[in-house]
């Protein structure tokens, strides 16, 4: 009895364990074991998202976090979906809490392989209607052309993990409001297996595509200019690179500080298409969390050593891997003048290669206190 539960999924994750073990890039040991860390994440999403799908009555799932990881996911995100249905009608309600930004975004299906879906709506809350205590509410339904398979995503960004609040966020079906969910029966669950086993292959297989269409395009250790993001929001940009660095090698990344966008931040990726671990390291930072240069610029450091300074972006044992840097709640258009600039350098010549370097510099203890405070900005908005 329990075979026939359950024999596609197993059968699934022997194939997402085959993908794992043999992926289409070289990998060293760690990079090995960060895999099957993705492995389990992955499988505990797709088991998620199948059992937590109703279009009856939909709920806000958070499949994307430090512990499932996938998509170059943001370290500043928390991010909701829920699924929709062709003939519903939908009112997402909440309370705004302090985050640097909180939008929304409907798709008319999900990243595959194949490609990427269609926004039907993209926007974030500056156009809603938002009460002086925060209280706001939008209602939708067939108008934005919904199918069965459309989601709607929901991405709470936050530029100061210290002291920006989470806010509250629901969603309800209207037109099934008071409607019991019907009770569970053989078909369905077996159902919801068969369907976390088709998530699970196919999300592995997404993230080993998409990369090739957007980032590895690109020469190495280089940046793109900003542009907006592929599948993304309307009020985001974004650049992407990749880089190839040995430990005598540094890449210093200088990009203005963009009065435009109130969100800025760049973060470090592995080649599983993934964040890196950005809690107990330095692998991704915020205009909040960075040092801003007196000359209006931020100068990160990518490099495998340490190189003593603020803006450290910590490759965390990936001598290669891939780069990022978001803007987000943008007022105009970005153009290449507020995009990044990239150097190789030799490691020991970072320091003469900083204009600002003295006030760039961090001691041990400092860089240690930075790490503490990340520790804890994730533990205050963690959901798990």
């Amino acid at each position: 009895m329990t075979d026939e539960w359950t024999a596609e999924l197993r059968e699934a994750i022997a194939e997402a364990e085959a993908l794992i073990a043999d992926p289409p890039f070289e990998i060293t040991e760690q990079e090995r074991a960060e895999g099957y860390d993705y492995l389990a994440g992955s499988i505990r999403s797709s088991l998620q998202a199948a059992f937590d799908y109703d279009l009856v009555h939909p709920v806000l799932m958070n499949g994307t976090h430090q512990y499932a990881r996938q998509g170059l996911d943001n370290p500043d995100a928390i991010y909701f979906n829920a699924y929709l249905d062709a003939g519903g009608t939908y009112e997402i309600s909440g309370v705004r809490g302090s985050s640097v930004d909180l939008s929304f975004q409907v798709m008319d299906g999900n990243y595959t392989a194949d490609g990427s879906p269609v926004s039907l709506a993209s926007f974030d809350d500056r156009e809603l209607d938002v009460a002086e205590d925060g209280s706001f509410s939008w209602r939708f339904g067939p108008e934005l052309g919904l199918t069965k398979g459309t989601s709607v995503i929901i991405r709470e960004v936050f530029n100061d993990w210290s002291n920006e609040q989470r806010g509250t966020i629901r969603i309800q079906r209207l037109d099934t409001a008071g409607v019991p969910r019907a009770l569970l029966d053989r078909e369905q669950v077996a159902k919801r297996y068969r369907v976390a086993a088709k998530a699970l292959t196919g999300r592995i297989r997404t993230w080993f595509e998409f990369p090739k269409w957007f980032t590895y395009t690109e020469p190495v250790n280089t940046l793109t200019a900003p542009r907006s993001t592929p599948g993304g929001l309307v009020s985001q940009f974004s650049s992407l690179g990749h880089y190839d660095l040995t430990d005598d090698q540094a890449l210093i990344v200088t990009v203005p500080v963009c009065d435009a966008a109130p969100y800025q931040a760049i973060q470090i990726g592995s080649k599983w298409y993934v964040s890196t671990d950005y809690e107990h390291y330095q692998s991704s930072l915020t205009g909040a969390q960075a040092q801003a240069d007196p000359d209006g610029y931020f100068r990160y450091v990518i490099s495998t050593r340490n190189p003593g300074i603020a803006n450290w972006l910590d490759t965390t044992g990936h001598a290669a891997g891939v780069i990022m840097l978001r803007w987000q709640r943008v007022e105009r258009p970005l153009t290449a003048d507020d995009g990044p600039q990239v150097e190789l350098v030799a490691f020991d010549d970072v320091a003469a290669r900083l204009p600002y370097y003295p006030q760039n510099q961090v001691t041990a203890e400092q860089y240690a206190g930075r790490i503490a405070e990340r520790q804890v900005g994730i533990a205050r908005r963690m959901i798990s």
